[in-house]
């Protein structure tokens, strides 16, 4: 628990009127020495830590994703292929592969500004084609790949 207050914003009595609970009885959590919480303060805690920390940790790992590290990418879908000598038919694929900073920072905005999954497959889609398909362009030269029927798509650092 102690973790969970230091991040939290204001003042211990801030944050006690904020869940709730006695200024005391956050210091308690904040030192450690409250080991049994009962159950309404830890849900106010776990709530106050998903609303105003976790987006602080996400912004953090969102940056380098962006500008130097890329993410991953793990995709269900039905994937079809356009290139010239291909034997390769469509079928349904479940790939795992990390993508590039220029395409997770396109992807990362989009999330940002509200898209729908949809709207990112065209990305993903260019994104897998680059790592996984082409192999960072060592390979398939001109191939492109695009899925449709996606049964699940996950992003993480």
């Amino acid at each position: 628990m102690k973790f969970l207050l230091t991040r939290a914003k204001g003042s211990t009595k801030a944050l006690a009127e904020r869940l709730g609970i006695s200024r005391r009885t956050v210091e308690r959590y904040r030192a450690g020495t409250l080991t049994k919480p009962q159950k309404r303060p830890q849900a106010a805690l776990v709530e106050e830590t998903e609303s105003e920390w976790q987006p602080q940790v996400r912004a953090q790992a969102r940056e380098p994703a962006a500008t130097s590290s890329g993410m991953m990418v793990h995709v269900t879908a039905y994937f079809g292929f356009t290139c010239s000598g291909s034997s390769d038919d469509g079928r349904e694929r479940t790939i795992t592969t990390a993508i590039s900073p220029t395409y997770a920072k396109q992807i990362l905005e989009l999330q940002e500004a509200g898209a729908a999954e949809g709207d990112l497959h065209p990305i993903v889609a260019e994104a897998i084609t680059e790592s996984y398909f082409t192999e960072w362009g060592t390979r398939a030269a001109g191939l492109r790949a695009d899925f449709t029927h996606v049964a699940s798509i996950e992003f993480w650092f």
